[in-house]
């Protein structure tokens, strides 16, 4: 970490409004005006809807992450966690991966902590639940599918077989519905390769508490959506919440209960907790809340854009509903990070700041290879799609919008070979624990077990 005389812009996330906030910032900025700082757990920023297909294996999960020091060289990059803010010294303080935690002062600050998975206290969901809310999630849940095959075709034990072929996921929005979409179809292309598993065999179930699914796109391709993952074989379950799921044994509370070994929690997010330690103006629901120009309320010198933050919608207000926010979604957080960035550059040279205002442009969604829903706004006209050219405007958008040339061009050299080449269906269940082998190799073998009576005195001999 370098040490300077020069203002300092602290941005807390690397995520995609941190990495496209710092890179607005270090364009717009004169040589040697202020110095940016991005604080992040990870070295590397996550392009979350692409996580569905990397779980499915239709993208390498390299390609899907964009590593921070390589889009951000003019940056200091540290990894680790802002764990407090004290706003009258202007000093955070850094927790880093290993060693002492440290204080860092700045003078202007950015905050872009994203969201984390929306929980609630079931029983058994921490300890048997998978989020989607990580790339690590994301090879996670395709290994773990992929072992659950592996077992209910060498097994004989029918309950094992069948609590290995069950696969609940909770929550039907973006997330839970193009995530069960695409699991199903690479579960579907793998069973061709088993002598004992068919698609017959497996049970997917889809629950959500709310009364439709991909509520994005509207209710009527929300129901094309719902016939088509149930065409499929889905189970889905609308109006219903999980109970419990301790052991895999699964308790809905409309009176269902199923065993099994993948239960993925996909039931919306939250503002990342940590924000209620910085002294910030918070929403009701956790959010930042900020102005309609990124400032935080009653600051001049912090801003916030995302999932994290509560941002005014100047249009919908414009139309009528004086309680508009932002959605979270990656059209508005692309978006609103430009804003950002040119708003703290203003503000550093004292210029007025600019209000952020953006109509929908419309929602895309994949179910799988070839299916999807997709609705395009146009002006007053809103354009529906469905099924395989709903698909392509959902990889066209997506794939437009993924950060850095460099992954742009991975993303389509992924699809451009699946084209041609089968789907890989290997589950490298042994990355979960990799020196797990070789501790079995290198550890000491046990003592070996003393002969009876070899510690016992020799008797003295008779005379």
């Amino acid at each position: 970490m370098s040490t300077t005389e020069r203002p300092r812009i602290l941005v807390v996330g690397g995520g995609y409004v941190g990495l496209y906030a710092a890179r607005r910032i270090l364009k717009k900025m004169r040589y040697g005006e202020a110095t940016v700082t991005v604080v992040d757990p990870r070295s590397y920023m996550t392009y979350q809807p692409f996580l569905p297909e990397a779980a499915a294996g239709s993208i390498s999960p390299r390609h899907v992450v964009v590593p921070l020091r390589r889009v951000l060289p003019k940056a200091e990059v540290l990894t680790g966690r802002v764990t407090t803010i004290n706003q009258d010294r202007k000093v955070a303080t850094i927790a880093p991966l290993v060693g002492e935690a440290y204080e860092l002062p700045f003078d202007y600050l950015v905050i872009a902590m994203g969201a984390v998975s929306r929980t609630f206290p079931i029983p058994g969901l921490a300890e048997n639940g998978i989020g989607m809310k990580g790339v690590e999630e994301a090879i996670g849940l395709r290994n773990h599918v992929l072992e659950q095959l592996d077992k209910a075709d060498s097994t004989t034990d029918e309950d094992v077989r069948r609590k290995a072929l069950t696969f609940v996921f909770v929550g039907g929005g973006f997330a839970g519905a193009e995530t069960i979409g695409e699991v199903e179809d690479m579960a579907r292309d793998a069973a061709k390769y088993y002598n004992n598993v068919k698609r017959e065999d497996m049970r997917f179930l889809l629950v959500d508490v709310a009364d439709k699914i991909l509520p994005e796109v509207g209710p009527k391709l929300g129901a094309y959506g719902k016939e088509h993952l149930e065409g499929r074989g889905v189970e889905v379950y609308l109006k219903t919440g999980m109970d419990s799921c301790v052991d895999g044994h699964v308790v809905l509370n409309n009176g269902l209960e199923v065993d099994s070994n993948t239960i993925v929690w996909t039931a919306g997010v939250k503002p990342n907790p940590a924000l209620s330690r910085f002294g910030l103006p918070l929403g009701p629901r956790g959010h930042v809340d900020t102005g309609t120009t990124l400032q935080v309320q009653g600051t001049d010198y912090i801003w916030a854009a995302g999932d994290n933050a509560q941002v005014p919608d100047l249009v919908g207000r414009k139309n009528g509903n004086e309680n508009a926010w932002c959605p979270p979604n990656a059209q508005h957080a692309l978006r609103q990070a430009k804003i950002l960035g040119d708003n703290v550059v203003s503000g550093m040279r004292g210029f007025p700041q600019k209000e952020y205002s953006h109509a929908n442009k419309g929602a895309v969604a994949g179910l799988g290879l070839h299916k999807g829903v997709a609705m395009i706004v146009m002006g007053k006209m809103k354009i529906k799609l469905k099924g395989r050219l709903a698909w392509y405007m959902h990889r066209a958008y997506h794939g437009m919008a993924m950060p850095t040339f460099n992954r742009k061009i991975r993303v389509f050299a992924d699809w451009t070979l699946a084209m041609f080449l089968k789907r890989e269906v290997v589950s490298l269940g042994a990355m979960e624990n990799p020196r797990e082998e070789f501790y079995e190799a290198a550890k000491p073998a046990p003592a070996p077990a003393a002969p009876a009576g070899a510690g016992d005195k020799p008797k003295a001999k008779a005379s």
